[in-house]
């Protein structure tokens, strides 16, 4: 249960987060590629299509059959998905609380204390989920960067529950 997390507070839903299965979630990005702007939580959708849309050619003009390197470059590609450090975009799952029309403020507790927020920087926040593709057991379960990166040296950590105020 340590790695659990609550939205409550004042909201419609209650939401339980489970960061441990965040690894392969598609929204995932890598934490310092967010922090300085060179990657944002739309780009991935267009590399997907990039993507099929490379294979379908591949399969046009090769054939069907996948050339000998093709399996290789998976398990790469599927190790080097697993090993980053990641992070995920808190505002999705704080839409799906769906935090009463008047409430103002998200309160981060967290086993030292608790860190008040405004709900537009609740909405640009950036969990931190995995290091080196290792869950964050000892101060974790997440650690909370703001969109900017002016916490990038000091984010919050221990973080236990999201309280919408």
């Amino acid at each position: 249960m340590d790695q659990i997390i609550l939205i409550k507070g004042r909201v419609k839903f209650q939401i339980t987060l489970d960061p441990g299965v965040w690894i392969f979630d598609d929204r995932k990005r890598e934490l310092d590629a967010v922090l300085e702007g060179k990657e944002d939580f739309t780009e991935k959708k267009i590399n997907t299509v990039q993507r099929h849309a490379a294979q379908w050619e591949r399969e046009i003009t090769e054939g069907a059959i996948k050339p000998p390197t093709l399996v290789s470059e998976t398990v790469f590609n599927k190790k080097k998905e697993i090993s980053g450090t990641y992070c995920m975009p808190f505002k999705p799952f704080l839409e799906n609380a769906e935090p009463e029309p008047d409430a103002e403020k998200i309160i981060i507790e967290t086993a030292h204390g608790e860190v008040a927020i405004s709900m537009k920087q609740g909405k640009e926040l950036l969990l931190n989920f995995s290091r080196d593709g290792k869950s964050l057991k000892e101060d974790g379960p997440v650690h909370c960067y703001f969109a900017d990166g002016s916490n990038r040296n000091n984010p919050i950590k221990y973080v236990k529950a999201f309280r919408v105020e």
